[in-house]
């Protein structure tokens, strides 16, 4: 059992001299010294306790190789078989998989930002007392989570699934098993991307077979009949397209919701949780009217940036065709404090 440490001395692991300094940064993504060897095993741990999530991960892989298996076998084959169109088309539907695998398993693999534990447990006893102090040393947005026993930054929400704080938490999803956060959110939303892409992509494949398979049957309709055995390979192939076709249209239609969901989250800087927050407090503050004006204005918790600063935040300051790549950029340290990824504001 940790030893126990008193609030002041948890205060100091996190504020220290340059915590003001790291909060103009970023959305406080200061963490302490010390290397947490948990995080590097969160995401083995997290499969064995998250038996929905696990589903999920089988269900998304199997999904994407059965595509891949229809596509090749039931559509490029019979209708482009001898023709340019066959390999181009396969070659360009395995890219974007193999670009959909890749991000799933950067988003799956990848820490999503979680807040360090203190190597000592601290004791919250005395930290009603301490607020005066807190507020002195220009840290507000810090809150205290019981259930990590820690200090946490701005914006940083606790998951009940990971048993973690995640910083600038959007939510826990179960299709990657892992949370949405400050150092993977990028990764998940160019899963989104090419999911949907890939989806579109098998729809219009597979419509063009479909219809090419209609005219060649119309044209072949009088050796129909003195080959009865090819009714239940035709039969099949139906069954692979109706199911292909049900597939990529769920499948389709889902990521691109939670794609634009994401998106719109990013521009309007403010996640799910805070939305859902200020939605309660306007609700309340409309409940009452003397106290509506001071509740409007003092919910609003962080300063408007421009929309192209808030999209680098999540996917670089890089050139715009490398947000469509999963690549990862280390995080400056300084004086044994790591700083998130995030970039400066400016643009």
């Amino acid at each position: 059992m940790r030893s126990s440490g008193n609030a002041s001395a948890g205060m100091w692991l996190f504020w220290g001299t340059d915590s003001c300094t790291t909060r103009q940064r970023g959305a406080g993504a200061v963490t302490s010294s010390r290397s947490d060897p948990l995080v590097s095993k969160m995401a083995a741990v997290r499969c064995r306790r998250d038996p929905c999530g696990f589903i999920c991960l089988v269900l998304t892989y199997f999904s994407v190789f059965y595509a891949d298996y229809v596509v090749i076998e039931y559509v490029l084959i019979p209708a482009y078989s001898g023709s340019v169109w066959s390999s181009m088309h396969g070659t360009v539907f395995n890219i974007i998989l193999l670009l959909l695998l890749a991000c799933h398993s950067k988003a799956v693999f990848s820490d999503p930002g979680m807040v360090p534990l203190p190597d000592t447990a601290i004791d919250f006893s005395d930290l009603r007392s301490q607020s005066s102090r807190k507020n002195e040393r220009g840290c507000e947005g810090w809150t205290v989570c019981s259930r990590c026993e820690t200090y946490r930054p701005p914006r940083a929400h606790h998951c009940r699934v990971c048993q973690r704080c995640i910083r600038r938490m959007d939510h826990h999803c179960p299709w990657i098993n892992n949370c949405v956060g400050e150092l993977n959110q990028k990764y998940f939303i160019q899963f989104l991307f090419y999911t949907g892409l890939a989806s579109l992509y098998s729809i219009a494949l597979v419509v063009s077979a479909w219809v090419w398979r209609i005219r060649h049957e119309r044209e072949d309709s009088g050796e129909q009949d003195k080959d009865p055995s090819e009714a239940p390979s035709k039969h099949l192939i139906v069954a692979h397209y109706i199911i292909l076709l049900v597939e990529s249209v769920l499948f389709g239609v889902f990521v691109m919701v939670i794609f634009y969901d994401q998106l719109l989250s990013i521009i309007t800087d403010e996640n799910p949780i805070e939305q859902m927050k200020n939605r309660l407090m306007k609700d309340r503050a409309a409940s009452s009217q003397h106290t509506t004006h001071t509740h409007t204005h003092s919910h609003t918790t962080h300063t408007r940036k421009p929309k192209l600063a808030l999209l680098r935040e999540v996917f670089g300051r890089g050139s715009v065709l490398c947000w469509l790549f999963p690549l990862h950029s280390s995080p400056p340290s300084l004086g044994g404090i790591s700083y998130s990824a995030l970039p400066d504001y400016d643009v």
